[in-house]
C-alpha cells in the first residue's frame, strides 16, 4: 500500500507592535489583504567578482509575482535562526551556498500591497558571498542575472523602477553603509 504524505505547511512567526513573538501560522493564510507583522528576512548575494545576483520571483507566486528583486527572501521557521534560514532559502531557492554571511539591517520593516495581497513584514536585511552557480527553483524564481551593485541601487532609486517595495527600501539603505559590509572582489 502506498502512503502520500503531505509536507507540513510552512508556518511564519507572528509578532507584536514591538516585534516580540506572539505566536505561528500558516504561511498561506496569513498573506492576504490585511496581513498582520510577521518575521521575515531579505539577503543580498554576490559572487567572487562583487556582482550581486538579481532574480525576478516566479509568476506563480502569490505576492509580488514576476517582479524584479534581490538575491532572496523568505520566512524563519518556528525556533529557527535568521542565518539558518537565509541559508536554507538560498539552497531551496537558487541550489547555491552562502559563506560570510553578515547580519546588516537588523531591524528593517515594511508594508507593501500589490494585486490585494499586502506584505508586513520585520524584514531583517543579510549579505553575503555566493558559492556556487544558480540553479533556481521555477516555482520560486523564473530568472536571474548578475548585477553591479551601483547599478542595482540607481535603479532602486529611479522613479520608474521595477524592482520589488522592499528592495527599493533597502538597497539605498545599505548603500550608506556598504563600506561595512560589501564584499570585496576576490
Amino acid at each position: 500500500m502506498n502512503v502520500v504524505t503531505t509536507p507540513p505547511a510552512e508556518q511564519v512567526v507572528l509578532l507584536d507592535d514591538g516585534g516580540r513573538p506572539i505566536g505561528v501560522a500558516d504561511k498561506a493564510t496569513v498573506h492576504g489583504a490585511q496581513t498582520p507583522l510577521h518575521l521575515a528576512f531579505s539577503c543580498y548575494g554576490f559572487d567572487e567578482a562583487g556582482r550581486l545576483l538579481v532574480t525576478w520571483r516566479a509568476r506563480d507566486k502569490r505576492t509580488f509575482p514576476g517582479v524584479r528583486t534581490n538575491t532572496c527572501c523568505g520566512h524563519p521557521a518556528p525556533d529557527e535562526a535568521g542565518e539558518d534560514a537565509v541559508r536554507r532559502r538560498l539552497a531551496d531557492e537558487l541550489g547555491m551556498t552562502a559563506v560570510d554571511l553578515q547580519l546588516v539591517l537588523p531591524d528593517f520593516a515594511y508594508r507593501a500591497s500589490a494585486g490585494g495581497v499586502e506584505e508586513n513584514e520585520l524584514c531583517p536585511v543579510y549579505v553575503c558571498r555566493l558559492v556556487g552557480e544558480p540553479r533556481p527553483c521555477p516555482d520560486e524564481v523564473d530568472s536571474w542575472e548578475w548585477s553591479s551593485w551601483d547599478a542595482f541601487v540607481a535603479d532602486a532609486r529611479a522613479d520608474d523602477s521595477d524592482i520589488s517595495p522592499w528592495a527599493r527600501l533597502q538597497a539605498p539603505l545599505l548603500d550608506a553603509c556598504r563600506d561595512t559590509w560589501m564584499p570585496r572582489p576576490a
